[in-house]
């Protein structure tokens, strides 16, 4: 009954909208880099206007201020890393994890010239995010891997790729973690990526898109509208190359010599790390919290299927087909 009359509600919506009747929806999503065309492809296209919605995506420094923004009713959803979500459910905050677009982590350890081994890294600076978040995660797990304790390690809690990168260019750490756009530039600076996160992690996924129960509840029906949205422009984004880099471009300034949009779209067709239809892998949510109580971000395990919702998803692709 309620899948049939969210259908039937979504197809009036996209039927009759005009400008002022559309709806806002905010959505938080980390601040725009090299990957812009593929998040940001919503925000672009009129995929979630002719389902009623008008989109303001906000950028973000990190998760941990999407998560709180979440939480304090300031955005109706955010993309990032599930971590933050997740911990903060297994502690009884309403947020709940209702698909994931980016299934592997592009992320790697870089580091300056002259270090090379994890073990050149003791007793020195590391760049990573904030506390609980993926870069930290990840840094730790490669020096456990590595059998190196991590308070032999220096970890610099600092916001974003472009300003850890910044800091391991300028010589402030001699270690970041940061992801895979930078490759294409990093060579001819003598900065080279020591570890791949898929090497220690590979079931870690890199973005999940989340929201409040409340929100789920209260405006169920622009929640789906939301998701499907998204979901056809994932679709989009990943079927239409050039449009996709060029977008990336538009949103991040790049110059038109600048490889790493093109680089970074043609990485994640490559690898097949997109998750167009915005799928819920039970397994890797619960490696990553395995992951979050080895960090010390969370006590013990909790039931992953109570921090996920995936009936919003399912509607959402129903949605799509019946438009079709």
């Amino acid at each position: 009954m309620r899948l049939a009359a969210t259908l039937a509600v979504s197809a009036g919506l996209a039927a009759g909208a005009s400008a002022q009747d559309l709806k806002t929806w905010r959505h938080g999503i980390i601040e725009a880099k090299s990957d812009a065309g593929i998040l940001y492809m919503a925000s672009k296209r009129d995929f979630a206007q002719k389902l009623g919605l008008k989109l303001d995506f906000v950028q973000l420094k990190n998760d941990v201020i999407a998560l709180k923004a979440l939480l304090a009713g300031e955005l109706d959803s955010y993309e990032g890393g599930a971590g933050g979500a997740m911990a903060a459910a297994a502690r009884g905050a309403d947020a709940k994890i209702v698909g994931c677009n980016w299934l592997a982590a592009p992320h790697g350890l870089y580091v300056r010239p002259g270090i090379s081994s994890l073990a050149d890294l003791k007793g020195r600076s590391v760049a990573v995010s904030t506390p609980g978040s993926f870069p930290e995660i990840f840094a730790k797990a490669a020096f456990e891997k590595a059998g190196i304790p991590a308070g032999q390690v220096r970890f610099a809690a600092m916001g974003s790729d472009t300003d850890r990168y910044k800091a391991l260019m300028a010589g402030v750490v001699e270690g970041a973690v940061i992801s895979n756009e930078y490759v294409p530039i990093s060579g001819k600076d003598g900065i080279r990526d020591l570890m791949p996160a898929v090497d220690v992690m590979p079931d870690f996924m890199r973005v999940c898109v989340q929201m409040s129960g409340k929100t789920l509840v209260e405006r169920r029906r622009d929640a789906v509208a939301f998701l499907a949205a998204e979901i056809e422009a994932l679709r989009f984004a990943m079927s239409h190359r050039d449009d996709t880099i060029r977008v990336a471009r538009e949103i991040t300034g790049a110059k038109p010599d600048d490889p790493r949009p093109a680089f970074v779209f043609d990485e994640a067709a490559r690898t097949g790390v997109i998750g167009t239809e915005l799928p819920l892998p039970l397994d890797k949510l619960e490696f990553m919290q395995k992951q979050l109580v080895s960090a010390g971000a969370l006590p013990r395990p909790a039931p992953v299927e109570k921090m996920i919702d995936r009936s919003a998803r399912e509607e959402a692709l129903a949605l799509l087909a019946r438009r079709q």
